[in-house]
């Protein structure tokens, strides 16, 4: 299989309600990841580490900010084979509803997509952890013969209930489909029995004969987990792709803080270091990072930052983040900020009463997430509480255990949270 030969279809436009206060005013792959990407930024890499020249972003929520970012990184010249399009839901005379679930964004999409002329269509998520080589997962498909090919994650009796759980047989062909299954349904869902990791998790990525994505989508069911996979499977041949590399889908508060966390210890499970497959994102031009009897420890550090004799642990630091003097950051994802402030701008917030951009001296922070644009006041505490519950306040939100700080948010100087 050539691939050229195959259309890349990413799906972002769903609302995020689980990450929010993060999707509040971005869609789900526009969400920072790691101190300098964005979640887009994981499959439109392995896309382009994969050859395919036909990439399109589906897109419905809070997408201004996805776009941008879409626009000013992926654009290819005129010299360049392919293109890399937005598909935004839109209403027509004949379509007058948005997306109503996976499956039906490509729906409402179908003539892009037959335009695109490419005899096999990879869908993909906009908010996974990965590295895949889309290369070996097209082979594969084309060589079993398979009408669709579901990319499926080896699991154990841990997480399996909380995944779609398809099962193999001895060829890798799908035979049975169960949506999050009850710890005591499990048994005779095995596909590697005695092993480790028995079951077969959907991933949520497939690649379709685009001949049978159309059949397939010309009927009922607005979701690929729930509608077309389990159809798939009676009337085509359906195979699953086992992949046992690092995947993570980053759906949940708790997740994207635990993901971000894990990325800044020495043995992080993925690789963003990697020379032959870098992940691509917008280039920008910022200085290096200045560090003034900072200390640090497992902490991811891009460009434009400025530490002022603070002590950052375990934590992920975002692009222009600005730290105070006698700041204490433990177990923490700081966003950063998109502009850096001038001394007029300084002058006039403070006259308002608002703190700078960044972190103010003497602030203490535990496991929490500071949103880009944050500006935190002098002396605040936002400190961890065991079994915290859900709760929000002036310029924070309480969710999963974690204490959220949106995009924009003011802190008093002061303020315990």
């Amino acid at each position: 299989m050539q691939m050229r030969d195959v259309l890349g279809l990413i799906l972002g436009g769903g609302a995020g309600a689980r990450l929010y206060p993060l999707t509040k005013e971005r869609a789900k792959p526009a969400v920072p990841l790691a101190g300098k990407y964005r979640l887009i930024d994981i499959p439109m890499s392995s896309c382009l580490h994969a050859g395919i020249e036909k990439i399109a972003i589906l897109t419905q929520f809070n997408s201004v900010s996805l776009h941008r970012h879409i626009q000013r990184t992926y654009t290819r010249d005129m010299f360049t084979p392919g293109w890399v399009q937005i598909l935004a839901a839109e209403q027509t005379p004949t379509m007058r509803d948005w997306y109503q679930g996976t499956a039906d964004a490509v729906r409402k999409q179908l003539m892009e997509i037959r335009e695109a002329n490419t005899p096999y269509t990879l869908i993909l998520a906009g908010d996974h952890l990965y590295r895949m080589d889309y290369r070996d997962f097209a082979r594969f498909h084309e060589e079993s013969g398979a009408d669709v090919s579901v990319a499926i994650q080896p699991v154990g009796w841990d997480v399996a209930p909380g995944l779609g759980i398809l099962k193999i047989d001895g060829d890798n062909r799908i035979i049975s489909f169960t949506e999050k299954p009850e710890p005591d349904q499990l048994h005779g869902l095995e596909s590697w029995l005695g092993a480790e990791k028995p079951f077969m998790a959907s991933m949520g990525i497939y690649i379709f004969n685009t001949d049978i994505l159309v059949e397939l989508l010309d009927g009922p069911g607005n979701d690929y987990g729930s509608d077309i996979i389990p159809r798939a499977m009676q009337e085509k041949k359906l195979m699953g792709y086992v992949f046992e590399g690092y995947w993570e889908d980053i759906g949940t508060i708790r997740r994207f803080y635990e993901v971000n966390l894990e990325l800044a210890q020495p043995d992080a499970p993925f690789d963003f270091y990697s020379p032959d497959a870098p992940i691509y994102t917008h280039p920008r031009f910022l200085p290096a990072s200045e560090i003034h009897g900072a200390n640090l420890d497992n902490v991811l550090l891009p460009d434009g930052c400025r530490l002022h004799a603070c002590s950052i642990h375990n934590s992920v630091v975002g692009l222009r983040s600005i730290v105070g003097s006698d700041v204490a950051i433990e177990s923490s994802v700081i966003m950063g900020a998109d502009f850096y402030e001038t001394e007029t701008h300084r002058a006039e917030n403070r006259r308002l009463g608002r703190p700078d951009v960044g972190i103010g001296e003497g602030s203490h922070i535990a496991n929490a997430i500071i949103d880009k644009n944050a500006r935190i006041g002098r002396n605040v505490i936002i400190r961890a509480l065991v079994d915290r519950p859900e709760d929000h306040g002036a310029g924070w939100v309480a969710r999963d255990g974690i204490v959220i700080v949106p995009k924009n948010a003011i802190i008093p100087d002061g303020t315990v949270i």
